[in-house]
């Protein structure tokens, strides 16, 4: 635990928090009561709002989250009151292939390890209500099905928050009668439960129990949905999550607030934190830094299109990173030769830039490209990166939060602050009450650059049977690989004349969307030949190493 690491009481004082607005989780971890909430002011007075979003991600690792952190540091820096919210880590990717969620270097959000290993225990709780949902289901079928559900289109999966490919398709129910029906099943990874994306959503606690009742759980023979409330199931699950609804308050390496609620992925779902934990920040700052996950085309549309529209507030700058190793990889540089100068492929690998500059410009307001530095960066490639983005009618700087934390982001500070004042009103780029199929097309030939959409059966019945059951106005969120532009993840720099694949549409009633499975996307993640579990111990003094 660094020495220097503020008590969360201060931090939240620093705020104008009172400590009877917090709840302890020990003396660094706090979550904040709703009591909080009902005496700020409401969005009509809110701060200003700055996306942070990314080039298409790489093996190398972009440096989002950490950017974040430093950008929020380095506007505390110049004066600007700024809280960065994010998204709580996974333990799938924690000890898949991705590592620890809470930046790095100089530019981290603390306790790391805590925060990284089951934090407040939100997932946790999450995970607990969608499985107690899933067991009233089978009960339900198991003594009488007084509400006709179709064995064989129940549509709610079990969850678990770890990277498992073995129960990716699953028999449950064998041994008899007495062990219920047998049938088969699968599990989610538990941040693509429809309960985290409700508590990311929901305003309040009367909200969150409004859409858990929504929840569509399958249908009878008659397509007749059948939601969570029919079962009776939402009281118990609303206790559950009592205290996870709560976002929870923490600091950066430099002593500032962050605010960490909620992990929805933003390949298989919006991919942001909780709207809770943006509408405290925001009453609470003059300038808060929200990142979203993974690239431009998924987090970053996600974020445009579907989370500000619902929550009603504007975003008013967007900060673009990117990394000269990055875009070597997508120029076809080897994974091995990255550091190395190659002017050709950091020219080819312009184009998956250039692509993400123009998904975010498409919604209309001021964007700003952030170079993060590496120090094996050659001098002439960084220039020739800045001059290619300032060509693009975009502001571009160097930024190094890894190094140098705050100090090295106070440019990009500078240049959010006076971007994000310009009163720019984001456009989304499609209508709720458009079809499915036309908002599925709009997100795919304009994010993705996808020449056409090809439809399985099964994806059309699906549409079909949403339209009928009046679903057909929700906001469309897209389940596709984070590693490519297209839905083929090995398709790297920017792909032309490719077809989207949707496989398959399914409902999401209580988040308020439907979803449309691109690829071979999986929403159960498996771990990487080498997982980073096996470089990570804790000695008997709690010392932890290969976490971060």
């Amino acid at each position: 635990m660094p020495p220097d690491l503020l008590p969360i009481k201060q931090v939240a004082a620093g705020l104008g928090i009172a400590e009877s607005e917090l709840y302890l989780y020990g003396p660094h971890k706090a979550k904040l009561e709703p009591s909080l909430a009902r005496r700020l002011p409401q969005c009509s007075t809110c701060g200003r709002q700055v996306l942070v979003t990314a080039t298409t991600p790489t093996p190398a690792g972009e440096g989002k989250t950490t950017t974040a952190i430093g950008l929020s540091m380095a506007l505390n820096k110049i004066g600007l009151k700024s809280i960065v919210t994010l998204r709580e880590p996974s333990l799938g990717p924690v000890f898949g292939m991705k590592g620890g969620a809470t930046g790095g270097g100089a530019s981290r959000v603390l306790p790391s390890d805590e925060i990284d290993l089951h934090f407040t225990g939100d997932i946790h709780a999450v995970t607990t209500a969608n499985n107690l949902l899933a067991a009233m289901i089978d009960n339900h079928i198991q003594h009488g099905n007084q509400l006709g559900i179709d064995t064989r289109r129940i549509a709610w999966r079990r969850v678990i928050d770890m990277n498992d490919r073995a129960l990716r398709e699953i028999v449950i129910g064998l041994g008899g009668r007495q062990n219920g029906f047998a049938r088969e099943d699968a599990f989610n990874i538990s941040v693509a439960s429809e309960v985290m994306a409700v508590l990311c959503l929901a305003e309040d606690f009367a909200d969150l129990k409004a859409r858990l009742a929504r929840m569509v759980v399958g249908y009878t023979s008659r397509s007749k949905p059948v939601t969570a409330a029919d079962l009776r199931a939402v009281g118990s699950m609303a206790l559950l999550l009592k205290d996870a609804i709560k976002p929870n308050l923490v600091q950066t390496s430099e002593g500032t607030p962050a605010i960490i609620h909620g992990g929805p992925f933003a390949n298989i779902a919006h991919g942001t934190n909780s709207l809770q934990a943006i509408r405290l920040a925001q009453a609470l700052s003059e300038i808060t830094v929200t990142e979203a996950g993974f690239a431009s085309e998924l987090g970053g549309e996600k974020f445009m299109d579907f989370v500000c529209q619902v929550g009603k507030f504007n975003v008013d700058a967007v900060v673009l990173v990117t990394t000269l190793r990055a875009l070597k990889y997508h120029g076809g540089a080897g994974r091995e030769n990255l550091a190395e100068k190659n002017l050709e492929a950091l020219i080819k690998g312009f184009d998956n830039l250039d692509k993400h500059i123009q998904n975010m410009q498409s919604f209309g307001v001021p964007l700003i490209v952030a170079l993060n530095y590496f120090p094996d960066n050659d001098p002439e490639e960084l220039e020739l990166t800045l001059k290619h983005v300032r060509a693009k009618n975009a502001k571009a700087v160097i930024s190094d939060p890894y190094n140098k934390g705050s100090q090295g982001c106070l440019e990009l500070a500078r240049e959010v602050d006076a971007a994000s004042r310009t009163g720019a009103v984001v456009k989304p780029i499609y209508q709720t009450e458009w079809t499915i199929g036309r908002k599925i097309e709009t997100i795919a030939t304009r994010m993705y650059g996808a020449a056409r959409i090809n439809y399985t059966r099964q994806a059309r019945k699906d549409i079909d049977l949403l339209n009928k059951l009046g679903y057909g106005s929700l906001h469309v969120i897209i389940a596709k690989t984070p590693s490519s532009l297209s839905d083929d993840p090995r398709a790297i720099g920017r792909p032309v004349n490719f077809d989207v694949d949707v496989d398959r549409v399914f409902l999401s009633a209580g988040a308020g969307f439907v979803v449309a499975v691109c690829g071979e996307i999986m929403l159960m993640p498996g771990l990487p030949s080498e997982p980073a579990a096996q470089s990570i111990d804790i000695d008997q003094e709690g010392n932890i190493t290969g976490l971060f």
